[in-house]
């Protein structure tokens, strides 16, 4: 008995991370949001964030974790064409150093801008686990529409991030 229960658990635990795996989350389409919120650390994050912003998908931008030491005009210059919107438009958001914190960053700027709602900005693999954090730091009150950027991950970054989301998940559960 206590082998098939087993055998049932690596059953589901194997069928959850294909699913997770074949079911990546695709970019969003061209409706509009108060905002774009971009999270750090991944490849054409920021640009797919640009330029949404450039053609008026949204009103402001938050870049959310980024480094104490970065200024505005150090990423209007790696970013060039985009002077104008780090003047007026975009937010550098630097108290986030993980998922988990990123949600309650991104939560406070939602607040302060009185804005309610939002494109998430993040690569496909990460972004179960960003719009499940996001969605339980906001609720109900913030439309929330997921904004994959297309990647083409290992299976040890999908495998890591599966587990890093059942972890997430089940911490949720239990209350921590």
């Amino acid at each position: 008995m206590i082998a098939r229960i087993l055998s049932f658990l690596v059953l589901a635990y194997l069928l959850g991370y294909a699913l997770f795996a074949v079911l990546l989350p695709r970019p969003a389409g061209d409706e509009k949001t108060d905002a774009v919120v971009v999270l750090t650390g991944g490849a054409n994050r920021m640009e797919r964030g640009l330029d949404l912003l450039k053609r008026g998908r949204a009103k402001r931008m938050l870049v959310s974790g980024v480094a104490r030491t970065v200024r505005p005009a150090e990423l209007a210059i790696r970013y060039p064409g985009h002077d104008s919107l780090f003047d007026c438009c975009i937010d550098l958001g630097r108290e986030a150093v993980d998922t988990r914190s990123n949600a309650e960053e991104v939560s406070r700027w939602m607040t302060k801008n009185k804005l309610k709602s939002l494109r998430l900005v993040t690569t496909d693999w990460h972004m179960p686990r960003a719009g499940f954090e996001l969605s339980r730091r906001l609720g109900g009150d913030v439309e929330v529409i997921g904004d994959a950027v297309e990647s083409n991950p290992s299976f040890r970054q999908l495998f890591t991030e599966y587990n890093k989301y059942l972890l997430r998940r089940a911490a949720v559960l239990v209350g921590v």
